[in-house]
């Protein structure tokens, strides 16, 4: 079983990305906002981040750049699950640090593959 982080304030996505990992058998922890989310992902050492872009308080590139900061999130990889798809956008989330870039709305079906490919 994987630790998964889920870094989300929409409720309605937050359901459904515990409900799929829940499905395929993993931990979830939970965090609402960006400055909550490295402060859990450094108290709670996730397998994986699931990161939403537009975030309160801090926004999911800044969040990211600051998980990556540290030695030992290096190589865990950070999902970018976002609705901005316009050119260039997929490019600034890997520049920002996150290993990958799944578009919302979430489609189960290529989540589950995705996410399966990094746990």
């Amino acid at each position: 079983m994987k630790k998964v982080l889920i870094i989300e304030d929409n409720e309605k996505n937050l359901y459904l990305l515990r409900f799929l990992i829940k499905k395929l058998g993993h931990e979830v922890v939970e965090a609402r906002d960006g400055k909550q989310g490295l402060e859990t992902a450094l108290a709670e050492k996730p397998d994986i981040i699931l990161m939403d872009i537009q975030l309160p308080v801090m926004d999911g590139y800044e969040t990211t750049r600051q998980i990556r900061s540290f030695e030992e999130f290096k190589k865990i990889p950070i999902i970018a699950i976002t609705s901005y798809a316009m050119v260039g956008d997929r490019e600034k989330t890997l520049n920002a640090g996150c290993t990958d870039y799944i578009e919302k709305p979430i489609q189960p079906e290529r989540f589950i593959e995705k996410i399966k490919k990094y746990l």
